[in-house]
């Protein structure tokens, strides 16, 4: 390690013609400091994990590193070349079923002139074989522990459709838990309408839960879907609804099935649980929950008082926990028996939690101290506890379980485009003499100088760093007097920050350009500070070398990724390969991300930020062909134009007005060369209306310039939507893997 008298030596640059400040002529003569031997950058906890594992490199120790075993099990692992693989059947995969998600970003991206779809990203990749192991490993827990402890009724969930209102999704689920009679949960009218939907496929004993505030419209509405023989339950959530309810079934002449929501007075102290307890926003408490039951006996409907529901909050970190609440709501639910209401099932509401973070602690919002069956057990155990001792008819139990169910099924994937850093000058790029520097200095921080030096001399760092900073504030006022030069300014930087190299404390983590919006794709990490586990899905039979923050594409502070699952505040990563700055050409040539388990509510939460729309979707399902997947159905992000639109403006008119600019400001002679400039220019805008706004690989960008080959030159706005291809087609990929590519 060279001494810092010459490390500060390097760092002066010439000085430009300003006025300068009377001083000595020239600086002191530096003495020698060495500094010890070892690395320039301090490293954390993270890099101390990466450089202690043996070399060489291997999978298993990225596997280590980013705790996929912790958090992906049993779906997500890395396979032998170094790439992310999915086993889509969770521990019932065979080794010829897995996935590797580098090879579906490739088909999915690369062009189709190679048999690729074409497909921008970031992508959303989907897996239905994931979403449908999860839903059969919640009925098998359940099952599981009902016929353990000879429980006196069955399990049927249903899944709150706010987590994910996806169609597809949600018709997979609806399909898939025809079986096990598993139904839908709505909030809302939009909600209610899409549940009944799906749910004229589903099984007619499936239940149809009924949520959230309500006026008389959706009231009629889940009454019309009593009346369609859904099994359709209206959950009273405020004292006042009932009246609607009431009059609305009259009116109608159906007779209502009503369920009630509970306040209870356990809750959980972590942030999902601000909406539980006592003071909760929803629910009933016990006055009103009396003052409901006697009104409907008034009225002669107390038989139609059928469910209780409760909601402890969601990520309910301990079994515990869930007992004690479970036993509460079971109590309310026996003594509502023996005021004559006819009971029938108790539905425990949302809470079974997740594991973001792969450490199983119950401490923390980002895991939970259980898993599944531990979860049954415990809310089967609490429910046959209470009515055994009140002598009630064991109900059946029903679940919101919408995390649990969906988180897995979905990675979101994108890429790094580049990667910034400060760069730390050298000795070799800043060899320049200190004769120029006293010209520009006051006495203060030349005395600064001297004592930086000194301390060097000494070995005493912490002195160092100080008069470093001091030497470096004193130029920054001088300069925004007026009386030092940029050059100047530079220089002083130059020894401040080969200072910190030397010792050791200066800033290693890079930046690394994603291409993504957090507040569109990740609104829970800037919302409420939710971390979600993210890995490259490559590369990782190599050791990471780099630790980085993501930043994304939008034009605010708050747009990045800085905090990571394990409270780490960077990423190991690689470096980029290739010029920095340059995207990717597509079809795995670049560095590709995926954050996982965030199918759950980031979707639906996701704005328009910046204009910047959701990702391309694709539907992987696990096939027995070459490359173990087919991509069963695409849907490309929302392009410019679309995004436009949801703000009000109206693309066409824009077109037509841009058009209109081009025709006045690109003429001249009527010559071909003048036309062609015009087409090219107004075919290129049209382009633009109709590509993602998330950025494009150097072979996408060029095309804005090329012309196309339409006869009527892009005058038609409709015309120019993606003029060379046609995105509404089924396209064939290799071999017998079949691709279905419809638009959303």
């Amino acid at each position: 390690m060279p001494a810092l008298a010459c490390c500060v030596d390097a760092a002066i640059f010439p000085p430009p013609g300003y006025a300068t400040v009377a001083g000595e002529s020239s600086l002191p003569v530096v003495l020698p400091g060495t500094f010890p031997d070892g690395p320039l950058l301090p490293l954390t906890n993270t890099t101390t994990a990466v450089s202690s594992l043996p070399c060489p490199w291997s999978p298993s120790h990225s596997a280590s590193l980013y705790k996929i075993n912790g958090w992906g099990a049993p779906y997500f692992s890395v396979n032998s070349s170094g790439s992310i693989s999915v086993s889509p059947h969770g521990l019932e995969t065979l080794p010829h079923q897995e996935i590797d998600l580098m090879k579906v970003v490739k088909k999915v991206s690369e062009p189709k002139s190679l048999g690729g779809l074409g497909l921008p990203l970031p992508l959303i990749v989907r897996l239905p074989d994931i979403l449908k192991n999860r839903l059969e490993s919640l009925q098998s827990a359940f099952d599981s522990a009902i016929q353990s402890q000879s429980y006196g009724s069955h399990y049927q969930g249903v899944y709150p459709v706010k987590c994910n209102q996806d169609r597809y999704m949600v018709e997979d689920i609806v399909e898939f838990g025809t079986p096990y009679r598993f139904g839908l949960e709505a909030g809302s009218k939009p909600e209610l309408l899409l549940a009944m939907t799906c749910l004229c496929k589903g099984n007619p004993e499936a239940l149809l839960i009924c949520n959230g505030y309500k006026d008389a419209e959706y009231i009629s509405l889940a009454l019309a879907a009593r009346k369609l023989a859904l099994n359709t339950v209206i959950v009273l959530e405020q004292e006042e609804e009932l009246d609607l309810v009431i009059e609305m079934s009259k009116k109608l002449a159906v007779r209502p099935v009503i369920g009630m929501r509970a306040k209870l007075r356990t809750k959980h102290a972590g942030h999902f649980g601000a909406t539980s307890g006592e003071k909760g926003k929803f629910g009933l408490n016990t006055m009103q929950i009396l003052r409901v039951a006697k009104k409907l006996e008034q009225t002669g409907m107390l038989d139609c008082l059928q469910l209780l529901h409760f909601h402890i909050g969601s990520q309910i970190p301990t079994t515990s926990l869930l007992a004690d609440g479970v036993g509460e709501a079971t109590q309310i639910y026996c003594e509502l028996v023996r005021l004559g209401a006819d009971m029938r099932v108790i539905d425990v509401g949302g809470g079974l939690g997740i594991d973001y973070d792969g450490s199983q602690s119950p401490d923390s919002d980002n895991s939970v101290g259980y898993g599944l069956e531990e979860y049954a057990s415990a809310v089967v155990q609490s429910i046959q506890n209470a009515c055994d001792r009140k002598f009630v008819k064991h109900p059946v139990i029903c679940s919101e379980s919408g995390r649990a169910l969906v988180s897995h099924h979905s990675v979101l994937i994108f890429e790094a485009v580049s990667a910034s850093a400060p760069v730390a000058p050298t000795m070799d790029s800043l060899g320049l003499g200190l004769d120029y520097l006293a010209d520009g200095l006051t006495d203060e921080s030349l005395s600064d100088y001297r004592n930086l030096t000194a301390a060097a001399a000494r070995g005493d760092f912490e002195t160092c760093l100080v008069y470093a900073d001091q030497l470096k504030q004193r130029c920054v006022d001088q300069f925004k007097e007026g009386s030092l030069s940029l050059e100047y300014l530079a220089s002083i930087d130059n020894i401040s920050e080969l200072v910190s190299k030397a010792i050791g404390t200066s800033d290693p983590v890079r930046t690394y350009h994603v291409n993504l919006s957090v507040f569109t794709s990740v609104p829970d990490f800037w919302g409420i500070g939710q971390q979600f586990p993210i890995v490259p899905i490559q590369r990782l039979d190599e050791k990471p070398v780099v630790k980085g923050v993501l930043s994304d594409l939008t034009c605010d502070s708050d747009g990045k990724v800085d905090r990571f699952i394990g409270g780490e505040t960077s990423l190991p990563l690689h470096e980029l390969v290739g010029e920095a700055g340059i995207l990717g050409s597509g079809g795995g040539a670049g560095y590709y991300l995926g954050m996982f388990l965030g199918g759950a509510y980031q979707e639906a939460l996701g704005g328009l930020h910046n204009l910047f729309g959701g990702p391309s979707v694709v539907r992987v399902s696990q096939s027995d062909g070459p490359h173990s997947f087919a991509v069963t159905r695409a849907a490309p992000g929302l392009s410019c134009g679309e995004v436009l639109r949801v703000m009000q403006h109206e693309p066409e008119m824009m077109f037509e007005t841009l058009k209109h600019r081009v025709e006045e400001c690109v003429h001249g002679v009527d010559s071909d060369d003048d036309e062609l400039a015009r087409d090219t220019l107004v075919s290129g805008l049209a382009r633009s209306f109709h590509n993602m706004p998330y950025l494009a690989n150097t072979a996408t960008a060029a095309s804005f310039y090329e012309k196309n080959n339409n006869d009527n030159g892009g005058s038609d706005y409709y015309g120019d939507y993606y003029p060379d291809e046609d995105y509404n087609v089924a396209v064939v990929g290799e071999e017998d893997e079949h691709w279905t590519y419809c638009v959303a």
